[in-house]
């Protein structure tokens, strides 16, 4: 049986942080294959500039070409907005009926999760893979009382400590200082050669990596 993990995101530039949370992921949960999932109209994020879906695409597949089990889902971008997470794994579970889905999202997006939209739905279709870092509280039964049987489709991972942000490797490029390292060198030759991130804005992301839903009704 397939076992697919699905990763949100801008990815406004991607960088390593996303490439070794994915990684990570991959090999605590056994996954044949892991989608990276760029967000089109992610709910809180609806009044912030974004760099144009086409250059975030095309750094994607740059980041991610050298491992045959990461691969690129278009059903955020390829549809209206707002979305939701939940509408997103109801699309890639008709896509993959027979496969074993775990949402791979941060610590922080994990302690809000009652504010999401429609939660309880989103435990019943996949797993979620948490990824957890030292000491930062989070545990698998924390919302159990709210959302029972939470527990039990959640898979807690170890992840790194990374300091890495897409908001922050913008604001170095804005500078004119290096993010060598930060970022792959193919994403770097990209973004050097489209001049991207010299006078934009950019929608926050943090080193979770992922989008949450917001509060919603």
């Amino acid at each position: 049986m397939q076992r697919i993990g699905i990763l949100g995101g801008t990815f406004d530039p991607p960088h390593l942080g996303h490439l070794i949370l994915a990684e990570y992921a991959a090999d605590a949960l056994g996954l044949t294959d892991l989608l990276f999932v760029p967000a089109g109209d992610p709910p809180h994020k609806q009044h912030e500039t974004k760099t144009p879906i086409q250059h975030r695409l095309a750094m994607l597949r740059l980041a991610t070409e050298d491992n045959t089990s990461f691969r690129i889902s278009r059903v955020d971008i390829d549809r209206a907005g707002p979305h939701y997470s939940l509408e997103m794994v109801r699309i890639i579970q008709k896509l993959y009926p027979d496969a074993d889905l775990f949402f791979v999202m941060g610590g922080d997006s994990f302690h809000d999760l009652p504010a999401w939209y429609q939660p309880e739905e989103m435990i019943r279709l996949c797993h979620l893979a948490v990824m957890r870092r030292p000491l930062d509280g989070i545990e698998a039964n924390m919302h159990e009382a709210i959302l029972p049987g939470l527990a039990a489709r959640t898979v807690m991972i170890d992840a790194p400590i990374l300091q890495i942000s897409s908001s922050d490797i913008v604001e170095r490029i804005r500078a004119g200082r290096s993010v060598r390292y930060l970022v792959p060198d193919s994403v770097l030759d990209y973004i050097k050669s489209n001049r991207l991130y010299q006078n934009q804005a950019i929608a926050h992301e943090t080193t979770d990596s992922n989008w949450t839903d917001g509060a919603h009704t």
